[in-house]
């Protein structure tokens, strides 16, 4: 099942499938860590538009909520 990182719930877990976007918000998710074949697991998010907390690579990442509408991530199903 195919998923944004904001639609994942607390310590939901995913396999990064897709980046949206354009070139430079890629190279800026790739840059923290976030690129295609990672393993992600969403921590936490603030309410009404604040970051997303992920966990990469062992990192906590927090991200805005428009950039992890961005983050197409596949997630098995319970």
């Amino acid at each position: 099942m195919n998923k944004l990182i904001s639609d994942l719930g607390p310590q939901e877990q995913g396999t990064i499938i897709a980046l949206r976007g354009g070139r430079g918000l890629q190279a800026r998710l790739r840059s923290l860590g976030l690129a295609e074949g990672q393993v992600v697991r969403k921590l936490s998010a603030l309410g009404w538009g604040g970051p997303v907390i992920v966990l990469v690579n062992r990192a906590q990442v927090a991200i805005g909520r428009g950039m992890a509408r961005h983050i197409v991530v596949s997630c098995e199903e319970n």
